[in-house]
């Protein structure tokens, strides 16, 4: 067996990979990330002026809209792609309501997005043959309570996510699918912008962080490709917290 220097572990040269919810945040992040490292990345959406944006600033990637709550935008979306090769199930959205005044409605929109698009993502991913490295993209939510920040619905679709994830790398080991899952702790996103220009949001966060401070999305890099790349092909069903130290309390 031969043995790959450090930069050929983290190297994607040749690699597909599919970023979800890539128009903004962290999936934007993201997408730059594993074009940098040499893999072509199709960027997934809903807003397709912001992909063709992304697009413009970094060559070779595939930009291409979808809806991923949409079964039927999901179906296209994988024959579009073809095989891949590394799959970033990034998209997420969140309620704003607190757990007594959220709905039922609401609870099920939250979890369409945030866990059943995952889940039949990754099936359509890994029913299409071949290595294939699922990079789930939970939170420190799904990990431990951050009451009374948090959602509800937010919260049970990151730890479900979790369980997913484990469960899916128990079935797919076999196959030569890895399914890992990365969890942020608290980085400023157009999801929870509104935490950041809050002066009392901002000293809680850095209070209850061992590192004192919200973090840089650049400070994913590392852990993204570490998951995403040959540096970690004896690593599956785990949850890599990025978090500052948040859980470590």
């Amino acid at each position: 067996m031969t043995v790959p220097t450090p930069a050929e572990l983290f190297d994607l040269t040749g690699r597909t990979a599919l970023v979800t919810g890539a128009s903004s945040g962290l999936g934007d992040r993201f997408a730059r990330v594993l074009a940098a490292a040499g893999a072509t990345v199709w960027a997934t959406a809903r807003r397709k002026e912001r992909l063709e944006q992304l697009a413009a600033e970094v060559p070779g990637l595939r930009p291409v809209p979808c809806d991923v709550s949409s079964e039927a935008d999901r179906v296209a979306l994988m024959e579009r792609t073809g095989p891949l090769d590394v799959l970033v199930n990034n998209a997420g959205t969140g309620s704003v309501a607190k757990p007594h005044a959220e709905t039922p409605a609401e609870f099920v929109d939250v979890l369409q997005t945030n866990l059943v698009a995952p889940f039949h993502l990754a099936q359509l991913a890994a029913t299409a043959g071949g290595p294939l490295s699922i990079v789930n993209v939970s939170s420190i939510v799904g990990l431990v309570s951050t009451a009374p920040r948090g959602g509800a619905s937010y919260a049970a679709s990151k730890a479900g996510l979790i369980g997913l994830t484990r469960q899916l790398a128990g079935h797919w080991g076999r196959a030569g699918v890895r399914v890992n899952a990365l969890a942020p702790g608290w980085f400023r996103t157009e999801i929870n912008d509104a935490m950041f220009t809050d002066d009392a949001s901002v000293r809680w966060i850095e209070r209850n962080t061992v590192l004192r401070r919200a973090g840089d999305a650049a400070e994913l890099d590392g852990a993204l490709l570490f998951l995403a790349s040959a540096a970690s092909t004896y690593c599956t069903g785990q949850v890599l917290a990025i978090d500052g130290g948040w859980t470590a309390r």
